[in-house]
């Protein structure tokens, strides 16, 4: 256990941080899953916009620090790159 005061709030600190970086984590998987079962569906329209929906959240991850950019930037990629195979609803 932390002895000094800085060392306590270190600990409040760390702990208030972790917190809010798992939610934003979960927040951004959710949004990713919710593109994930529209390309598994294979509706290219609700794909495109929860794609649409996931990659502002998924930007806000990677500028909090949550995620590197790069991986951000592969996993958008690869997204998009899915979205944009589905054929298009015939109709």
């Amino acid at each position: 256990m932390a002895n000094t005061a800085s060392a306590q709030k270190r600990i409040r600190q760390t702990a208030k941080r972790t917190a809010r970086n798992q939610a934003r984590k979960s927040r951004m998987r959710t949004f990713v899953k919710k593109v994930e079962t529209a390309i598994a569906v294979g509706n290219k329209e609700a794909a495109a916009a929860a794609l649409t929906e996931a990659q502002p959240e998924m930007q806000r991850a990677a500028t909090k620090g949550v995620v590197h950019i790069n991986t951000i930037a592969r996993k958008l990629s690869r997204l998009s790159a899915r979205v944009k195979a589905l054929s298009a609803p015939a109709g």
